[in-house]
């Protein structure tokens, strides 16, 4: 993972671009969910309801502290344990924008078991969106060349990189209520 790349796709998501990279299962599309024109791109790339809300990322749990700071000790515990990890938690938060959380107190959180998406995360120095590089409702790019070809001419930079060996999207649970959502 050339440090070059993963400087010039920090620098575009801190310059309100649109950047596709490699996660645990499959590829996303990231920006920074305080630019609203950022979220709003990724919106119209992918063809999606502002009102689903987004999955954001950190490189570590000190990036969600806040939210983690308000659960029951047992959950944040239980949190904690899966992290990094291709587990999402849907989280207490007021600071997220509505165009993040789709309107709800909560937003969707994960730091993710994959080096290079954590290494964004980390450079950005806050959460980032990490969305599944698709179109709404259909299958999510597995692949580089899968990613350029669909959605090369409407990113910013494809931060070259491989998905890692999960199946899929990563599984979600809210930790309020300790419900299964995905």
């Amino acid at each position: 993972m050339p440090s070059s790349e993963v400087d010039r796709a920090v620098k575009l998501l801190q310059h309100g671009g649109v950047v596709a990279h490699a996660t645990e299962g499959v590829w996303g599309l990231a920006c920074d969910p305080w630019n609203e024109t950022a979220v709003n791109r990724i919106l119209t790339i992918k063809k999606r309801s502002i009102d689903l809300g987004f999955i954001v990322i950190g490189t570590d749990s000190s990036a969600f502290q806040d939210e983690l700071d308000v659960l029951a000790p047992e959950m944040r515990r239980k949190v904690l344990a899966s992290w990094p990890g291709h587990v999402t938690w849907i989280l207490p938060s007021n600071r997220f924008p509505d165009w993040v959380t789709g309107k709800r107190s909560s937003v969707a959180a994960r730091v993710p078991d994959h080096v290079q998406a954590r290494a964004v995360a980390k450079l950005f120095g806050k959460p980032i969106i990490s969305t599944s590089a698709n179109v709404s409702g259909a299958d999510p790019v597995l692949t580089m060349e899968e990613v350029c070809e669909e959605f090369g001419d409407l990113v910013d930079f494809v931060l070259p990189g491989e998905i890692g060996s999960a199946v899929g999207p990563s599984r979600i649970f809210n930790a309020v209520t300790d419900d299964t959502v995905r």
